[in-house]
């Protein structure tokens, strides 16, 4: 089995989970693909032997042949791994040296009986929407996905205007702090926490969630995937900042955004004794009993 291996930094607590990690996969004889920088840093700074068969750098070095990429990191590394793998179709799986870990959610303690799984592919994938950001050369340059979501916010005091369009209907004009799209992937992130819904991967939807809207009776609304929206935003101190997952950027003057379902998804690798559901509760902890 081919296995590309993308990361960052990680804490001291997880030197050892690591170093179980590579020796399971040397064991079952994988040939493991690393990321330059991440490979460097394992060497350099954390002395963790590993053997690689190759080495890669960008999208355009990554072998399409991979059978899967391990995301060795939290979510932020999971959305940088998304971006690293673009259109060729490798399913992602994300080991979490991070905090929360929704999308990174194989702890370390499941290390080894994950590597077991996905070697003996005990796995299924799903697939995940991404949305697809037209902004007419104005913004993220060749970047013009987003997995999670598309924000648009103030980047001073003034409260900005965001007119938004579906399918060229009018749909309201925002004034907000900001504006949030984001796919059902997105709705357990920055859109749950300016009160939006959690929709299920499969949902087949986007979600345009207000942040901190003037109008209070303006709420986060559900539409079909296969719409387009239309954004055009403008700050009375002509500052606007907007964001496609890590990607941010800071624009002087007037915002048009067209968003829409990207024509690929991406791949997420699911053990099978895992599902959204099981991560809802684990992670949000759901059904947790507070007075025991």
């Amino acid at each position: 089995m081919k296995i590309a291996i993308y990361g960052k930094s990680f804490n001291q607590d997880f030197d050892e989970s690591i170093r179980l990690l590579f020796a399971r996969l040397s064991k079952q004889k994988a040939e493991t693909y690393f990321y330059a920088k991440f490979a460097q840093y394992l060497q350099n700074e954390k002395g963790i032997e590993f053997k690689a068969a190759g080495i890669f750098d960008s999208y355009l070095s990554l072998d399409s042949n991979m059978d899967c990429m391990l995301s060795i990191g939290g979510d932020g590394t999971f959305l940088e791994t998304v971006s690293i793998i673009g259109n060729k179709n490798i399913p992602i799986i994300g080991f979490n040296t991070g905090r929360l870990g929704f999308l990174s959610n194989i702890a370390k303690e499941e290390i080894i009986e994950s590597i077991d799984a996905i070697l003996h592919k005990q796995t299924s994938i799903e697939e995940r929407t991404l949305l697809e950001v037209d902004s007419g050369g104005q913004l993220f340059g060749n970047s013009k996905y987003a997995f999670n979501e598309i924000t648009i916010q103030k980047t001073r005091t003034a409260m900005i205007s965001i007119q938004a369009w579906v399918n060229g209907e009018y749909l309201n004009t925002y004034w907000a702090d900001g504006l949030i799209v984001c796919t059902p992937s997105g709705s357990t992130a920055y859109s749950l926490s300016v009160g939006g819904p959690i929709m299920s991967p499969d949902s087949h939807t986007f979600i345009i969630s207000p942040i901190a809207p003037h109008n209070l009776a303006v709420r986060p609304i559900i539409i079909p995937d296969n719409c387009e929206i239309t954004l055009k935003a403008e700050s009375r101190d002509n500052i606007l900042q907007a964001s496609a997952d890590y990607l941010s950027e800071v624009f002087s003057g007037k915002l048009e955004l067209k968003l829409r379902k990207a024509p690929f998804t991406v791949k997420m690798l699911r053990l099978d004794a895992n599902s959204f559901f099981s991560t809802l509760r684990n992670k949000l902890l759901w059904g947790a009993d507070k007075r025991n």
